[in-house]
C-alpha cells in the first residue's frame, strides 16, 4: 500500500500548481504534540470530499487513529461504541482514501479531505448531514 501524500493547490492566474510530499514519520512527535484530546483522548475528524469540499462525516480519532491514518492513506477511527479500531470501508467497501489531513489551529479537530467510495454515512447516505436541514437561506437572501 502506499503512502499518503500531502497536496497542496495554488492558483496562479489560470494555472494551478500541485506539490506534493509524503507523510514523514519523523514528523509525527511534533504532530502529536500539538494534539488537544478530550478526556477521553479523542479530537473530532471531519471527512470531506476532497474535490468538491461536500462534508461527508464527523468521527473520532486518538493519537493512534491519526497516526495509522497518516502512514496507511486510510482514514481509521476510533470506535466510542465498540471501543476499538475501525478503517472506514473496511467491512462495508465505503472507502475513504485519504487525500489530505490538516490540524485545526487549536488542535483538537482534524480534516481529512478524503476520495470517498459509496455511502459515508452508516445509514448508507452520501453524507450524514443531508437529513435533518435546520436552515437553509436562500444564497441571495441577508440572514437580518
Amino acid at each position: 500500500m502506499s503512502r499518503p501524500v500531502e497536496t497542496r493547490w495554488q492558483a496562479h492566474g489560470r494555472m494551478t500548481v500541485v506539490e506534493q510530499r509524503l507523510f514523514d514519520p519523523a514528523a509525527w512527535d511534533a504532530v502529536e504534540s500539538r494534539l488537544r484530546r478530550d478526556e477521553h483522548g479523542l479530537v473530532a475528524a471531519v471527512a470531506q470530499q476532497w474535490d468538491t469540499g461536500e462534508v461527508l462525516m464527523v468521527a473520532w480519532m486518538d493519537a493512534e487513529a491519526l497516526r495509522r491514518t497518516l502512514s496507511t492513506g486510510r482514514a481509521t477511527y476510533w470506535s466510542r461504541s465498540r471501543q476499538e479500531y475501525w478503517v472506514k470501508g473496511e467491512t462495508s467497501g465505503h472507502r475513504q482514501h485519504v487525500r489530505s489531513v490538516r490540524l485545526d489551529c487549536d488542535g483538537d479537530a482534524v480534516l481529512l479531505a478524503v476520495d470517498q467510495v459509496g455511502a459515508a454515512c452508516h445509514t448508507g447516505d452520501r453524507t450524514c448531514f443531508d437529513a435533518d436541514v435546520l436552515l437553509d437561506l436562500p444564497s441571495d437572501g441577508d440572514p437580518a
